[in-house]
């Protein structure tokens, strides 16, 4: 393996034909501005080498990404970058809007905006130690990060409308079996599957792949870029409720929130 670049959130290096971005936010990956921002970074590098013909995305630590970091950081806002501020969402649109296939290595919970991250992926392994959840709902929140087209457009919208309304965690096998997940392996195997899969994708045609995915894929970005104008703005105002300040404080001290419609 060779490391590709330096990174502070993340790192990136390549095995083979294989591009590897791991995570290195431990134990739960919360995820800010700057570490979008370097993520889609790496995917353009990677988009930019010949030789990379797959990329897997993993992490470190107990989660895959347990979603954005509401303590450190604003849940939605701008970074500083040679002196042009960006949205995180346009950060992440970064990243729909890259050419290379991704697998995504899903070893623990993908929560909120962390399962918006993997859905960006083209494939998912996971295992069923893992948990999925949209949890927006709970926290008295608009779902983000394009999940609004994502999630339907993978599992329908009658699942995804279950998934977002509920908030509820599914495990790994259950993501499987609707759609949420593509492969399911036991938990000490996820990564070296995902990079067998990449390898698996890698061995095609590079041109012929990266035009068939086009094809499929035509239409997302912009779909998702649409996405999270409104998602943005939805989450600005509903941010500012007193809902909003009682389900992050319910999910901070592990009880059932108490909603009161204001």
């Amino acid at each position: 393996m060779g490391q590709t670049s330096d990174y502070t959130l993340i790192s990136a290096e390549m095995s083979g034909n294989v591009g590897i971005i791991t995570l290195c936010r431990p134990p739960h990956n919360f995820f800010n501005n700057l570490m979008i921002h370097q993520i889609a970074n790496a995917y353009e590098v990677f988009d930019s080498n010949p030789n990379c013909r797959a990329i897997v995305l993993a992490a470190e630590g107990k989660a895959f990404c347990a979603g954005a970091d509401l303590v450190d950081a604003p849940l939605t806002g701008t970074l500083e970058s040679e002196g042009t501020a960006k949205h995180l969402y346009k950060e992440a649109l970064r990243i729909f809007r890259t050419k290379t296939p991704v697998i995504a290595a899903i070893h623990g919970s993908a929560i909120g905006g962390g399962m918006g991250l993997s859905l960006s992926a083209d494939f998912r392994v996971t295992c069923k130690e893992a948990k999925f959840s949209v949890n927006f709902s709970r926290l008295g929140l608009h779902p983000g990060f394009g999940l609004s087209v994502t999630l339907p457009r993978l599992i329908g919208p009658q699942k995804a409308s279950l998934l977002f309304y509920t908030g509820r965690r599914i495990p790994g096998d259950e993501a499987v079996a609707i759609g949420v997940a593509d492969l399911l392996t036991p938990k000490e195997d996820v990564l070296t599957a995902a990079i067998k899969l990449a390898e698996e994708v890698a061995g095609s045609a590079p041109l012929a792949v990266i035009s068939i995915r086009e094809t499929l894929r035509r239409g997302l970005a912009d779909a998702v870029e649409a996405a999270t104008e409104r998602e943005s703005t939805e989450q600005d105002w509903l941010s500012q409720t007193e809902d909003f300040k009682e389900g992050v404080k319910a999910m901070n001290e592990r009880r059932k929130p108490s909603f009161k419609c204001r």
